[in-house]
């Protein structure tokens, strides 16, 4: 039975089993990028706390540029899923070539912008005298190799929507194993320390992106990218970002609640407590990654079946999905709260640190178990071209709520009004996602889908 037969024919879960558990490797192997850097640099000896603090100002601007692949990768992933449950091969390679092309142009501006005004920039994120020399050796380097960084992960989404879940699994496995040999040797052998886990960073997205490109041009995908797809189309251009516009704003409002962030923490809490909240959103992202995979895996098969018609197939996959989402969840939320400690002695041994971390994290991540179901409903409203409705619901926990939150609770409460701030916006965000769900649900009537 080949792909497309399989996506509106084969049992849901055997699909979702096939395209979520890639999805979530990949996801959380991509993660380690930034998870194996935080560890290390959080060990070097002497500066540990201050090289972790300054990578914690340069992540919010990595968060930004990678909006912009995201947009790229995500829109062009959910325009090839629909096109192909379309039978349209041509259209699904037009938006794959522009996808390069927007990719390069972004990339571009993203280093030229970035390099230009880099000091302004780490101002603004929160840098501070002993922690803006950290995070500019950091940041520099990624801004230089911005292009491997934009087109690996941008294009990795596509593998996806061509049908090959497991190729898109390798090309981030084999990118994240090069970075975590590749790190202790520059960090330390080399003795290059943060710069050191740069180049490993942006040597390892070199490779990925090497191989992406090989699948695409030389391997066994459905579609290639060619030549005379790369040029820029209004229309297609338009379909892209239209609904690439939904990850888009949540990845960048998730760099500016950062900057919000960091700037309270280091007004209420100092250079330490931004420490501790670059390690926070590290083990976040250990428990989150995993149900955006599902949310990966679950997108290529909602879209064909939607494209196709095929809507009790589509109410299905989000059922599942957000049951496992919500086990996995409630799992994290049980180990982070009983044994923080092991989780937080990972990226640094200081005692003063690590008791911050855990007053933290405690509060800042118990609304855990909610986010699941959240997360999973805004990208069902995506993945069928529900735009408005996926913006309003993706941008509740890091915009809408949370950024009120960062503002306004950090007065009353100070360090503590930072951690209360994401327990508050997770927990009012999966309420009314709830509540729009059920609304929507019956303005649809005989034409729900859910």
């Amino acid at each position: 039975m080949d792909m497309q037969k399989r996506l509106g024919e084969e049992k849901i879960y055997k699909l979702l089993l096939e395209f979520s558990i890639p999805a979530i490797v990949g996801m959380i192997v991509n993660t380690l990028y930034n998870i194996v850097d935080r560890m290390y640099i959080g060990h070097i000896k002497g500066i540990g706390n201050l090289a972790l603090s300054g990578v914690g100002v340069a992540m919010p601007i990595v968060t930004v540029v990678s909006a912009f692949s995201m947009m790229v990768g995500i829109g062009t992933s959910y325009k090839i899923s629909i096109k192909l449950g379309e039978n349209d091969k041509e259209s699904a390679e037009n938006h794959l070539g522009n996808a390069v092309t927007l990719l390069l142009l972004l990339s571009f501006l993203a280093s030229v912008v970035g390099l230009v005004f880099i000091d302004p920039i780490l101002n603004i994120f929160g840098a501070s005298k002993n922690t803006i020399g950290f995070a500019r050796d950091y940041i520099e380097i990624i801004f230089i190799g911005t292009v491997f960084n934009m087109l690996s992960f941008g294009l990795n989404h596509s593998i996806r929507s061509d049908g090959s879940p497991k190729t898109a699994m390798f090309s981030m496995l084999i990118g994240a194993i090069a970075n975590i040999i590749l790190d202790p040797i520059f960090i330390f052998v080399l003795d290059m320390g943060v710069r050191g886990a740069a180049i490993a960073t942006i040597i390892a997205r070199s490779i990925s992106t090497i191989w992406i490109l090989y699948y695409f041009t030389k391997g066994k995908s459905i579609l290639k990218i060619k030549k005379s797809n790369m040029k820029l189309k209004k229309e297609v251009v338009i379909s892209i970002i239209t609904i690439g516009m939904v990850p888009f704003c949540i990845q960048i409002s998730q760099g500016f609640v950062q900057l919000i962030s960091n700037n309270a923490l280091k007004t209420y809490g100092g250079d330490n407590a931004i420490a501790a909240m670059a390690i926070i959103s590290s083990i976040s992202m250990i428990f989150m990654m995993p149900v955006f995979g599902i949310n990966q895996g679950s997108q290529p098969i909602i879209g064909f079946n939607y494209g196709a018609k095929n809507y009790e197939r589509v109410k299905e996959t989000v059922k599942y999905g957000v049951i496992v989402a919500t086990i996995i969840l409630m799992l994290g939320f049980l180990i982070i709260q009983l044994m923080p400690k092991v989780l937080i002695s990972m990226f640094n041994d200081n005692s003063e640190l690590i008791n911050t971390t855990i007053k933290g994290i405690r509060i800042y991540l118990m609304m855990m178990p909610l986010v699941g179901f959240q997360v999973i409903i805004s990208n069902l409203f995506q993945a069928i071209g529900k735009v408005k409705i996926a913006m309003v619901l993706s941008l509740l926990r890091q915009v809408i709520i949370l950024i009120p939150c960062m503002i306004i609770v950090p007065k009353f409460k100070g360090i503590t009004g930072v951690w209360l701030s994401g327990a508050i916006s997770d927990g009012l965000s999966a309420v009314i996602t709830a509540i729009i769900l059920v609304k929507t649900i019956k303005n649809m009537k005989k034409k729900i889908i859910l």
